[in-house]
């Protein structure tokens, strides 16, 4: 998925959200994919793929506040979790700091942060990187150190949106790495 996908899905959220009769709203979307690998003593141990996808909103009606999610980002679902969001928000107490910031603390300039480096590397290049590192950090002392509870090499690739009823849109992709 892409930003633009969840930017969209986030303002899909909020026209729920504004259809159910919230006086405001936020929605957050994200989506992730990534793997990681371990090595014990040289030996491949695990191997993991993720994938991970999700969205949250926030309702307000007035003072009083909801807030679900899921990892479902199908059209029912998020019809479903805005739902459940407004039936949250009917039996909370009025707050009376409850809300949204004020419109005009919304800014439209987004920098770029540079957070996006994808790693494409493969499983095997990541084992021999695992395996280098844990045969490195013996190799200080290989006369006293004789275990090891091994060594990983973890990459993911993430794109985040927020959307929220003040008009306010944004987002950024980034990728994490170690």
């Amino acid at each position: 998925m892409d930003l633009d996908t969840l930017k969209q899905l986030s303002q899909d959220v909020l026209k729920l959200a504004a259809n159910a009769g919230a006086s405001s709203a936020e929605a957050e979307v994200s989506y992730g994919i990534g793997q990681q690998v371990s090595v014990r003593l040289g030996v491949p141990e695990n191997i993991e793929y993720n994938q991970d996808k999700g969205f949250s909103v926030t309702v307000f009606f007035g003072q009083r506040k909801g807030h679900a999610s899921s990892s479902d980002l199908s059209p029912q679902a998020l019809h479903d979790t805005v739902e459940a969001a407004c039936n949250i928000a009917k039996y909370t107490a009025q707050d009376e700091f409850c809300g949204l910031a004020d419109a005009t603390l919304m800014t439209s300039d987004l920098p770029n942060l540079d957070l996006h480096h994808p790693w494409k590397i493969s499983i095997e290049d990541a084992i021999e990187i695992a395996k280098e590192c844990e045969a490195a950090a013996m190799s200080v002392d290989n006369q006293r150190i004789t275990n090891s509870e091994g060594a990983s090499v973890y990459t993911n690739d993430s794109v985040f949106a927020y959307a929220n009823s003040h008009g306010f849109i944004g987002g950024y992709p980034s990728t994490r790495h170690s």
